[in-house]
C-alpha cells in the first residue's frame, strides 16, 4: 500500500510522466516519503545529505538567511513544487530552511546522489527537468525584478493577484483565497516592513477592495487589484 502510493504521487507529477512503470517503481525504491505539520521545519542548506524535495500537499516556505542572521522569505512552494538542491551543486554556500506553513503537509523526497544517477540513465527525464528548473529560476528571476521596478504598494497588489490566480477559489470576480500567510510573511515576500505591509492591507479594506484575516482572504472585486 505505502509503494504504491508513492507510486501515484510520482505518476501524477508532470516531471515524470514520460517515465514508464518499471522506470517509476524504481523510483520509488529511492524515494522517501513525510508527513509534516505546521511551523516544522524539513530542510536545511547545510544539511551533509542534500535531498531534492517534492511537494505533494500543503504549503511551504524557503527562508534566506544572510551572513548577520537576517531572514528573508525566498519563495513559497506549493503543490507540485520542486526545492532544496535543485540545481545539484554541493557547493552552494546560502544558507535557507524550508518551513510548512499549513496545517499539514505531505512530501516525497529523494538523495541529490540518487536522482543524479537517474538523470544519468534516463535523458528525457534529465531533459524534463532540466526545463522544469529553467522555469522555476525564471519565475524566481521576474519576481526579483519586479521587486526592483514597483513601488510596494503595486507589489502587494501583484502578489495578491498571483496568490488569487494560483490557489484562490473564485465566484465571479470575488476570489477567497485560504490564509496559510502572516502579515510579516506577506512584508518580507514583497520585500517591506510589516507596518507598511498592515498599512496597505487596511488602506485595501478602507476601500472595500479585500477582507482579510488569519483563516482567509476574500478579495471583492479581483478586476480592481
Amino acid at each position: 500500500m505505502y509503494e504504491d502510493l508513492k507510486y501515484w504521487y510520482l505518476r501524477d507529477h508532470k516531471l515524470f510522466r514520460t517515465l514508464s512503470y518499471a522506470q517509476i517503481k524504481q523510483l520509488c525504491i529511492i524515494t522517501g516519503f513525510k508527513k509534516a505539520s505546521k511551523g516544522e521545519i524539513i530542510y536545511f542548506s547545510t544539511s551533509d545529505l542534500p535531498r531534492i524535495f517534492l511537494l505533494k500537499k500543503g504549503n511551504i516556505k524557503i527562508v534566506a538567511v544572510d551572513d548577520e542572521g537576517n531572514e528573508t522569505i525566498k519563495d513559497i512552494i506549493q503543490k507540485g513544487d520542486l526545492f532544496g538542491e535543485l540545481t545539484l551543486e554541493t557547493d552552494n554556500k546560502n544558507e535557507e530552511y524550508a518551513k510548512v506553513l499549513s496545517d499539514d503537509v505531505t512530501i516525497c523526497s529523494f538523495l541529490m546522489s540518487d536522482f543524479e544517477d537517474l538523470l544519468l540513465k534516463n535523458p528525457t527525464l534529465a531533459l524534463s527537468y532540466t526545463k522544469f528548473v529553467g522555469l522555476k529560476m525564471k519565475r524566481i528571476k521576474n519576481s526579483y525584478a519586479n521587486l526592483i521596478s514597483k513601488d510596494a504598494k503595486t507589489r502587494l497588489y501583484q502578489f495578491l493577484k498571483n496568490w488569487a490566480e494560483q490557489e484562490g477559489s473564485k465566484n465571479g470576480n470575488v476570489v477567497t483565497i485560504e490564509n496559510y500567510l502572516t502579515q510579516n510573511d506577506i512584508a518580507q515576500i514583497i520585500c517591506t516592513s510589516r507596518q507598511t505591509a498592515t498599512q496597505l492591507l487596511n488602506e485595501m479594506e478602507s476601500n472595500n477592495l479585500l477582507n482579510y484575516n488569519r483563516k482567509e482572504i476574500v478579495i471583492q472585486d479581483i478586476s480592481k487589484i
